[in-house]
């Protein structure tokens, strides 16, 4: 037994060495080395039947969700569909894998994130990464070029998830997309307005939306001096400026990605600049960008959806922000990203982002990729960040110690003698064919104190209480668990009564 215990400190031993040698990201080979002195070490311990031979939790970068969390994301989920719905949206769905060439070449630097899977017949399949690149796909191969849709859907990235900030290896996407051809700055506005509707109606705090345009940032990046090749790479510098300060990403620039320093500079003049629509008028007469005929169409472009943003009575959340980049190498025009604001330590300084919740954009050549004529479909959507807003709305539950209801259960069928299990079962059968939710304990004969207790745990708004006398007179006795008054109602007129008081919609928050 001494032995055994010896080995198991040398297997943990080893365990631990290995996962240190990845975290220092060691080499292949010194890795494999130690993992292969690991599974000696194992072998020589040889089975424990008195031990579980699995680990339980969940794969990294995953949870699980209680009745508690799954109510606070139906309210969640219900305020985003009902918007997407109001403003004319059909649902579809898609394959939680992808042909692997189908996402492939989508995503630039972030395609190293693509979730493999192990080719089981002939197939080189992948996670779906997004929603976007899988809703491109679906209208290529349906020869569609008119839809507004929205999908939500769980999505699929091999990170380094940081649980605590609402990034996850698997985690929902609640995406909207308008595609067709239609006048500019339309239906971008009407986007851009659907963002502000669902987080407003989500209440979790003021919020802003960084707009800019992804010619803008070629043009910019043209007339400063990048290389062609080398706009996607800058580009994925340039949006790290939300987190990062302007010396490290110009040193990224520099010294990673090899831009010569008075190009970075030229690039830091323009991309650390943020404004309204006089920003969008002033780089108009701007002596160089207004040379370039792609900038000056985002520029034109932006000036309109500023218009259609003043109609939507919008304009106020919405920042021109040079530094927004957005990294996915399918965008094409407008691009934009709603974040959270902290608000400011001192009086007179400007609100901190705190996040980002939602983002999206303008893709209008996703769609020809697919299609073999390269028929392009011009796109414009947005994505609500829901992990993150979960978070935000769990911690304030918790802050405000407000219970939640994790059930929509609306009446308990009670009995206040003994021996009255036959007819409680009836009534809340009864109840069950009328469409009313309702439950009843699963003993036979229930303690009355025991049967309104749980109404108070479970938060059930009505008890049907039956007697003996009730029986005889033809009434349900209805409790009122809140103020705990009765009333007798006739057994007919029970369930107009429990739709009557239980009519207004249930909020968890």
């Amino acid at each position: 037994m001494a032995d055994r215990v010896a080995l198991e400190d040398l297997v943990r031993v080893q365990g631990e060495r290995v996962r240190g040698l990845k975290q220092q990201k060691a080499s292949a080979e010194q890795i494999e080395e130690e993992v292969a002195k690991l599974l000696k070490l194992k072998a020589q311990l040889g089975p424990d039947e008195g031990k579980p031979k699995f680990v339980l939790k969940t794969p990294k970068g995953t949870r699980d969700y209680s009745p508690r969390q799954m109510a606070v994301r139906e309210k969640v989920f219900d305020v985003i569909i009902s918007c997407f719905k109001r403003h004319g949206a059909e649902v579809i769905d898609t394959p939680v894998f992808e042909l692997k060439e189908t996402l492939t070449g989508k995503y630039g630097e972030d395609s190293k994130l693509i979730y493999d899977l192990k080719d089981q017949g002939g197939e080189l399949l992948s996670l779906r990464y997004d929603l976007t690149v899988p809703f491109a796909r679906y209208l290529a191969m349906n020869k569609l070029t008119n839809i507004k849709r929205y999908h939500i859907a769980k999505v699929y990235r091999r990170d380094n998830p940081a649980m605590t900030r609402g990034r996850y290896r698997e985690f929902y996407q609640c995406d909207f997309d308008i595609a067709g051809q239609f006048d500019p700055m339309i239906p971008d506005a009407e986007c851009l307005k659907i963002m502000c509707e669902i987080l407003s109606s989500l209440q979790i705090g003021d919020f802003l939306v960084k707009v800019n345009d992804r010619r803008i940032l070629d043009g910019m990046f043209a007339v400063c001096g990048v290389p062609d090749s080398k706009f996607r790479t800058i580009c994925s510098s340039v949006d790290k400026l939300d987190k990062v300060s302007w010396e490290e990403v110009k040193n990224e620039m520099v010294g990673e990605k090899g831009l010569a320093p008075e190009v970075a500079d030229r690039i830091g003049d323009y991309v650390q600049q943020h404004g309204g629509v006089s920003l969008v008028e002033q780089l108009l007469q701007d002596p160089k960008l207004s040379q370039n005929k792609q900038a000056l169409e985002g520029l034109g472009d932006l000036k309109l959806l500023f218009e259609y943003l003043t109609l939507f009575g919008i304009v106020d959340k919405i920042s021109f922000d040079l530094s927004l980049a957005r990294g996915l190498d399918y965008y094409t025009g407008v691009i934009y990203e709603a974040v959270l604001l902290q608000p400011p330590a001192r009086a007179g300084e400007e609100p901190l982002g705190v996040g980002s919740v939602a983002a999206g954009g303008r893709y209008d050549g996703l769609v020809g990729m697919f299609d073999p004529k390269g028929r392009k479909v011009p796109c414009v959507g947005l994505s609500i960040g829901v992990e993150r807003i979960f978070s935000i709305v769990e911690q304030r539950l918790e802050a405000l110690e407000e219970k939640v209801r994790t059930t929509e259960t609306q009446v308990l069928v009670a009995s206040a003698q003994k021996k009255l299990l036959e007819e409680r079962l009836k009534l809340v059968s009864e109840l069950w064919d009328a469409g009313i939710k309702a439950e009843l304990l699963y003993k036979k004969n229930p303690k009355l104190l025991n049967q309104l207790q749980y109404c108070e745990e479970a938060g059930i708004p009505l008890v049907a209480i039956i007697g003996e006398q009730e029986l005889k007179d033809g009434v349900i006795k209805l409790r009122s668990v809140a103020s705990r008054e009765e009333v007798d109602v006739r057994r007919e007129d029970l369930v107009e009564e429990i739709k009557r008081r239980t009519s207004q919609p249930l909020c968890i928050c």
